[in-house]
């Protein structure tokens, strides 16, 4: 992968911030984490949360498919790509999906 999808990558993650409260209130409560496909997921039901997901995922699928068209890769490699930086940005006590699709606490 080249600079520039790292780049971009770094500015998909901090393209969130418009959700951050909540996204890490969330995160925090251990209400979702992060998947190994680069997407948001419920691990625990409450209020609100899967709208939440919902359009985060959305806003996240956006931002793949636009860096992917930009440097002529696969959609599914840059997901994967965000997927490996999201979990290894994850803070300590956060939900992240394992290899074997287990939910783990960092």
């Amino acid at each position: 992968m080249t600079n520039r999808i790292i780049i971009l990558l770094c500015g998909l993650l901090l393209g969130f911030s418009s959700f951050a409260m909540s996204l890490q209130d969330a995160k925090h409560q251990g209400l979702v984490g992060e998947q190994q496909n680069g997407y948001l997921a419920v691990v625990k039901n409450a209020p609100g949360i899967a709208a939440l997901v919902k359009e985060i995922n959305a806003k996240r699928q956006a931002h793949y498919e636009k860096i992917a068209k930009q440097n002529g890769i696969a959609v599914n490699d840059v997901a994967k790509l965000a997927a490996e930086k999201a979990i290894a940005r994850a803070e300590k006590g956060h939900m992240i999906q394992d290899n074997s699709g287990r939910w783990i606490k960092k």
